[in-house]
C-alpha cells in the first residue's frame, strides 16, 4: 500500500475568504478562493484543476505502463483536462473531465492505441476514484 497526503486549509466564508493547500511529500503549495472556482478569475487554482492534475499524470503514467506492457514502446505521453463544474440543484458538480492526450509511439496502429489509451483511462487509479462524472477522451498518436 502507498499512501500520499496533501493538506489545505481555509478562512473566512466561501465568498470573501481564500485558503491554501500544500502537497507533503513536495511541499508545493498553492492558493485557492472562491472567484477561481466558480468565476473566471484564473489568479489561484481550485480542487477541481488539482483533480484534472491529479487524473492527468495518473492516466498518463498507466498509458505508457500499457503500451510497454503490449510491446510498444511509449517516447511521450501529454495529456490536458478540462474538469467541468456546473451548478446541480442547490450546489455544484463535476459533470465531465475530458482527457485529451497526445502519445509518440512508434510502430503501433491509431486503432490499437486508441484501445490501449481507452483502458488505461478506464482503470488508472485516479479514474477509478471518479466514477461518478463521465470520464471522456481524446487521443492522438504522434
Amino acid at each position: 500500500m502507498s499512501k500520499h497526503f496533501a493538506s489545505a486549509y481555509w478562512e473566512g466564508s466561501l465568498v470573501k475568504g481564500s485558503g491554501k493547500f500544500k502537497l507533503k511529500t513536495t511541499g508545493y503549495e498553492g492558493s485557492v478562493n472562491f472567484s477561481s472556482r466558480f468565476e473566471d478569475d484564473k489568479s489561484a487554482s481550485s480542487p477541481e484543476e488539482l483533480i484534472g492534475a491529479s487524473i492527468a499524470s495518473c492516466f498518463s503514467m498507466a498509458l505508457a505502463h500499457a503500451l510497454d506492457q503490449a510491446g510498444h514502446k511509449p517516447e511521450k505521453i501529454e495529456t490536458e483536462a478540462e474538469v467541468i463544474l456546473a451548478k446541480s440543484g442547490d450546489g455544484f458538480t463535476i459533470t465531465e473531465i475530458l482527457l485529451t492526450t497526445r502519445g509518440r509511439v512508434k510502430d503501433i496502429q491509431k486503432e490499437k492505441f486508441l484501445e490501449i489509451a481507452n483502458d488505461a483511462k478506464k482503470n488508472c487509479p485516479a479514474s477509478r476514484a471518479l466514477q461518478g462524472p463521465e470520464i471522456r477522451l481524446e487521443a492522438e498518436l504522434v
